[in-house]
């Protein structure tokens, strides 16, 4: 079968269309702009005093992408006298800049996140903020919002704290260095190599991480391995597809956001607020099958903490294939979504993170749920009335989720376009799969190597997500990102 390959498609011009088909808006309209126009000429005032501390002496970092430059939070930690440790997480106070129904305001709430398309960023908010005056950028006095919680040794969290601070980063780090070298398989970046201090501090935090990290297992988080691709661009094109894997840096970042998290929803309690939950699965029965493939029992009824124990032997056995199986259970687990949370209204919780309490925080560049809860952070500690009606956030939470449903599969349809640049002269090959989706639009598979998914167009029957076999590439189509696969 032809590819459908043209001789060269407008990634560009096909990202904007996929937004627009998908219900975003994808350049700022007048009104963002004249707002824009005037912050510059009358910037919000940058104070400390009573209501917000000043905590710029504190050696604050931030480990993020190697390109980003919305960043959202910053971290310090603390070795405390009873042994116990005390991590301070800076979120940028983006509330500042952009108040509530202004016209930047209305546009995040319309578009509600930053879509990462591969060959560019269609930004939530106006880059000028995102990265630049609401950016937790080096060198910079930047207004925050601060998480403080204290974890024992055990890595249980015992007391926590939420303030405002003015802060400064000291040291903007990205997360494959900074991973490497506390792995002990790379040395220090320069930053990190210039400052005994810094590599004090970065291990102390690694060190609080991993204990969170456990104790969050021990109740029964899924540790899940997931491993994304991403496009490797060469002169404007796309030459192949990279993995990105977790590292201690990641999982640093990873596990103090959810504790900061946690610590925020348990702030909210005695108000209306947002929560992001994951249920219970619904295709749990699956999920039983997939572990009696591997000799294991799993309860009939949904038990995280059983799957974890399941995850973690298998991580164990066969650490080549463990991604594949984590794909797997994510598929059959299901996304997560926003919803309104009344006070004394009981809690479905997270099932992947094994919490009951839990909100999205920690990303106010690009995310409008933590704008949300940021301002209702505000108001709780100014003693001020909820700035949101009930209807507000029900409607809120339904339009951040339908919206993250769009993004992703925005970024799902720009991958496989990226992806089909990348194998359209690979046709023939064969690679071994694992079954990700059985739709009725049909079967697909991903291939191991390289992990990029598609359609089982031919022998198709009979099988289910999870289950592996070898597939052979029979077709690529770049202008609608198809990649065909039969049964080899």
């Amino acid at each position: 079968m032809p590819n459908a390959n043209p001789s060269h498609l407008d990634l560009q011009a096909t990202a904007k269309e996929i937004m627009r088909l998908h219900g975003f808006q994808p350049d700022f309209p007048p009104t963002v702009l004249q707002q824009l126009t005037d912050l510059r000429a009358h910037p919000p005032q940058i104070a400390s005093g009573k209501d917000v501390r000043d905590l710029r002496n504190l050696l604050w970092s931030s480990i993020d992408n190697d390109t980003s430059r919305d960043l959202d939070q910053i971290e310090v930690a603390e070795r405390l006298p009873n042994g116990d440790m005390k991590v301070l997480v800076g979120i940028a106070d983006v509330d500042a800049f952009v108040p509530k129904q202004t016209a930047i305001d209305q546009h995040a709430a319309r578009e509600t996140t930053t879509v990462y398309a591969g060959v560019r960023n269609f930004p939530m908010l106006p880059e000028e903020l995102s990265t630049g005056k609401t950016s937790l950028l080096e060198n910079q006095d930047c207004l925050s919002v601060v998480i403080e919680f204290v974890a024992d040794a055990g890595g249980h969290v015992t007391s926590s704290d939420v303030y405002r601070a003015l802060a400064r980063n000291r040291a903007q780090l990205q997360y494959n260095s900074v991973g490497a070298w506390l792995e002990g398989t790379a040395t220090a970046p320069a930053k990190v190599a210039a400052s005994t201090d810094l590599q004090a501090q970065l291990r102390l935090q690694n060190e609080i991480a991993q204990k969170l990290k456990n104790q969050r297992f021990a109740n029964g988080a899924l540790n899940l391995q997931t491993d994304e691709l991403r496009p490797l661009i060469l002169n404007d094109q796309v030459v192949d597809m990279e993995k990105q894997q977790k590292n201690h840096a990641t999982e640093l970042i990873e596990d103090f956001m959810i504790a900061a998290n946690g610590v925020v929803a348990r702030m909210l309690e005695k108000v209306s607020s947002l929560r992001r939950i994951v249920k219970q699965p619904e295709r749990w029965d699956r999920i039983v099958q997939l572990a009696a493939t591997f000799g294991e029992k799993l309860p009939p009824d949904p038990d995280s903490k059983a799957l974890n124990d399941f995850l973690l032997k298998r991580k164990a056995s066969d650490p080549d294939h463990f991604a594949d199986l984590s794909l797997a259970v994510i598929k059959l687990i299901g996304p997560g979504e926003y919803v309104l949370e009344r006070p004394g209204d009981p809690s479905p919780g997270h099932f992947g993170l094994a919490v009951q309490d839990y909100t999205h925080s920690t990303a106010p560049n690009r995310r409008f749920p933590d704008i949300v809860t940021q301002r209702l952070i505000k108001a709780v500690l100014a003693g001020q009335p909820n700035p949101y009606s009930e209807n507000e956030l029900t409607a809120i939470a339904a339009n951040c989720t339908q919206k993250e449903d769009a993004a992703r599969k925005v970024e799902r349809e720009m991958s496989k376009r990226l992806a089909a640049i990348a194998m359209q002269n690979r046709i023939g090959a064969i690679f071994d799969a694992i079954v990700t989706g059985v739709t009725p639009h049909g079967t697909f598979v991903r291939a191991l190597q390289p992990h990029v998914e598609g359609l089982l167009a031919q022998g198709a029957q009979g099988i289910d997500v999870g289950d592996k076999l070898r597939v052979k590439l029979i077709r690529t189509d770049v202008q609608h990102g198809y990649i065909d696969f039969a049964r080899a």
